[in-house]
């Protein structure tokens, strides 16, 4: 694809990989780290250094999560970077707890992706979590919501209904819709359209499954809506996009 060739341009000049940890060290409202397949810490930003209770990267490198976080939160990260590595699926915009070094807790929203090498083997992954309050301020209980979202990212095939997902999260509709638009700054339906349409994008990069099957998968109720709203989203048709990703 025309882009891969203009990034090899770019990288093949670089003096060294670019990691961007001089540009996350200035991002204080977030952690930032690449870890190797052994889940070791390889890269972090000062922030999630300060959050893990240490003063300098050295004393973060080369350890895993469950190493400087205490349970039961350090052995669910650790879990998550070894289910992430082992099949190469990612995690976005998951809702989880995040500890400070005043022993408070908050929540943020993670994403991880899998890195791999040049024969398409993971050799690791890179991670942000974003805060979304300060540690100084107070914590608001997100816990329903974040129950409703792992729903959601796991039954995104089933009918998913505002009022029911509310239910759920023991919030009003109206509730409902205002925290999922303060976390992700899009509307309920927006919320589970898109994890639909990622796991779908996902499908046809990753696999040859049939596009019918790939729109069931995906909590269409036909090959012919799921094309319509799959080209109004991404631009281009499934068999398309398809056959460009794989180019």
């Amino acid at each position: 694809m025309a882009n891969s060739k203009l990034q090899n341009e770019l990288f093949d000049q670089l003096a060294e990989p670019f990691i961007g940890e001089e540009l996350f060290d200035h991002m204080t409202d977030l952690v930032y780290f690449i870890k190797n397949d052994k889940g070791q810490y390889v890269v972090v930003n000062q922030s999630l250094v300060e959050r893990c209770g240490f003063r300098e990267k050295k004393e973060l490198i080369g350890r895993t999560a469950d190493e400087v976080f205490s349970a039961p939160l350090g052995t669910s990260y650790r879990a998550q970077d070894d289910a992430i590595i082992k099949t190469g699926k990612p995690i976005h915009n998951q809702l989880e707890l995040q500890l400070y070094p005043s022993r408070g807790t908050g929540w943020c929203l993670t994403n991880k992706v899998p890195l791999k090498d040049k024969e398409n083997q993971i050799i690791g992954l890179v991670g942000i979590s974003r805060d979304l309050h300060a540690p100084s301020e107070k914590t608001e209980d997100y816990s329903g919501i974040s129950k409703v979202i792992h729903y959601i990212q796991n039954n995104y095939n089933k009918p998913l209904k505002i009022n029911d997902l509310a239910d759920m999260a023991e919030l009003s509709p109206y509730q409902f819709e205002q925290r999922i638009q303060k976390i992700f700054e899009i509307t309920a339906g927006q919320f589970i359209h898109k994890i639909r349409m990622d796991a779908a994008i996902r499908r046809l990069s990753n696999t040859d499954d049939p596009i019918i099957e790939i729109a069931l998968d995906c909590g269409y109720s036909d090959q012919s809506t799921f094309s319509r709203q799959f080209k109004q989203t991404v631009g281009l048709s499934p068999a398309l996009y398809r056959r460009i990703s794989k180019q």
